[in-house]
């Protein structure tokens, strides 16, 4: 069985967000079950620089795109015993930065065209075409469009992945007469709202459609988390079926992980309580290994559900714990969390920025790790919390819903602590629940037992992938 994951981004490679360490890792997983899984993405300027000279050339040509044809260059390299073709442009790829340029639906489109254009040169001839998020949404809509009376491509079939619906790729109607070129039955695949929308195109065009978690398959199929495509995901609901996201255990893993000040696991976690004192030096807050620390590491936006935390901050404070928060984004919320790092010198830190090593040692360090979005396909830094055998305090929504239960103390079952409803005091109260069984000493040692216990490597939904790879190829 040969996969081809088209992504326009991939760990080692290139990282902007969780799509990065899926397609870095589950073509891993999914060679182990006994596919032959390989990468396609853009040569970006940070890879041609950092990587370049262990890339093999392999040849090249001109990719059409409306009425230009584009210079297209294919670049081979190998990482984790996995395949990976680099696209070539430096028109469109070298520059600072991935995403949020003028142009990106050109460049995209271009990406797109020339994946599917780039499969006549490759030694690799894939069966399946694994698409995900707008960047490579158009490889459905223009393998239809163009390629169906060749016979090589005929049996071709594809799988679309929506990571975040609230990014569609959504343009003006003049890209499509000046860039794309479609034939005039193909368009309406793309029209939506007198405009343009890739990701549109492709939950129409594939053959397969999915999410990362069986919550979110659901949950887009209403208006609040839909952003608009509602309608259209429910007409094709017939292909669609959510799969969580995993991660990969080897890189994130309490017992080797050299960031850390010492090693600890889930048979072994007294060094968690030396990872948190360290912590606590390095980010100027007071050293007490009592103190209840929160911890929260992610992108500053709103679906993160940081409003909440604004609104309640002073109250939470009152509380006797530290906070500390890690990650970049909507500048409102960095100047609120630097401000409220100054007001409470040395029980707060706010680390505006991102560090994948400070991450590791907050996930180690913390007590409880915060995460109360409104919105979360996915998410994978509640997986990793529980790895480093910090319980999360979520709330209950997409693929938070699907890795975290809530702790019962009468049972002894549950990872985590939970909420419902989009409010900032329900949060708070979970957050209190959480405070009392750290104070609580039994419940407490069982509550991170469970979360050492979690188990969220690719192995089980690599097989349900594969599963699905199989339906297609019948």
């Amino acid at each position: 069985m040969n996969i081809l994951f088209i992504t326009p981004e991939a760990v080692p490679f290139a990282k902007s967000g969780g799509l990065g360490d899926v397609a870095g890792s589950l073509p891993a997983a999914l060679n182990g079950k006994g596919a032959d899984v390989r990468v396609m993405m853009p040569l970006y300027k940070d890879i041609k620089e950092k990587y370049g000279s262990q890339l093999e050339y392999l040849t090249c040509f001109t990719c059409p795109l409306s009425w230009r044809r584009q210079y297209c260059g294919i670049f081979r390299g190998n990482h984790g015993g996995v395949t990976y073709y680099f696209l070539d442009n430096e028109q469109y790829f070298y520059r600072e930065g991935y995403y949020c340029h003028y142009d990106d639906g050109e460049r995209f489109a271009f990406f797109s065209r020339a994946a599917l254009e780039s499969l006549r040169y490759l030694e690799f001839k894939p069966q399946i075409l694994h698409c995900s998020e707008w960047q490579s949404a158009l490889v459905p809509v223009f393998l239809k469009a163009f390629y169906q009376q060749d016979e090589s491509f005929r049996s071709l079939r594809t799988v679309f992945t929506i990571h975040n619906i609230e990014y569609q790729g959504r343009y003006g109607m003049e890209l499509g007469r000046d860039v794309l070129g479609l034939p005039e039955w193909s368009r309406s695949l793309l029209e939506w709202k007198g405009g343009l929308n890739f990701m549109k195109g492709a939950v129409g065009a594939c053959d397969r459609l999915t999410t990362v978690s069986p919550s979110y398959a659901e949950e887009i199929t209403y208006p609040f988390f839909a952003h608009g495509l509602e309608d259209i995901i429910r007409e094709n609901q017939y292909k669609l079926s959510g799969i969580l996201n995993g991660i990969d255990q080897g890189v994130f893993d309490p017992s080797a992980d050299p960031s850390l000040h010492e090693p600890y696991s889930k048979k072994n976690p007294a060094g968690k309580m030396a990872n948190k004192l360290a912590l606590q030096r390095e980010l100027g807050l007071e050293e007490n290994g009592d103190i209840p620390l929160i911890g929260m590491v992610g992108r500053m936006a709103e679906h993160k559900g940081l409003s909440l935390v604004q609104w309640i901050f002073d109250e939470l404070m009152r509380e006797p714990i530290q906070f500390v928060i890690l990650g970049s984004g909507e500048k409102g919320f960095e100047d609120f969390f630097r401000s409220k790092a100054f007001s409470y010198r040395g029980r707060m830190s706010a680390w505006i920025g991102f560090s994948g090593p400070v991450a590791s040692r907050i996930y180690a360090g913390s007590d409880l790790f915060l995460m109360p979005s409104t919105s979360e396909p996915c998410g994978l830094a509640q997986m990793i919390a529980l790895r480093y055998g910090t319980p999360p305090i979520v709330r209950e929504t997409g693929g938070l819903r699907d890795t975290v239960s809530p702790f019962d103390p009468v049972t002894g079952q549950g990872n985590g602590i939970t909420f419902c409803s989009v409010n900032a005091h329900d949060m708070l109260g979970a957050i209190r629940r959480g405070l009392g069984f750290y104070y609580d000493k039994s419940l407490w040692s069982k509550l991170q037992a469970n979360a050492f216990k979690s188990d969220f490597s690719w192995t089980a939904s690599a097989e349900k992938y594969m599963e699905m790879y199989r339906g297609l190829l019948c």
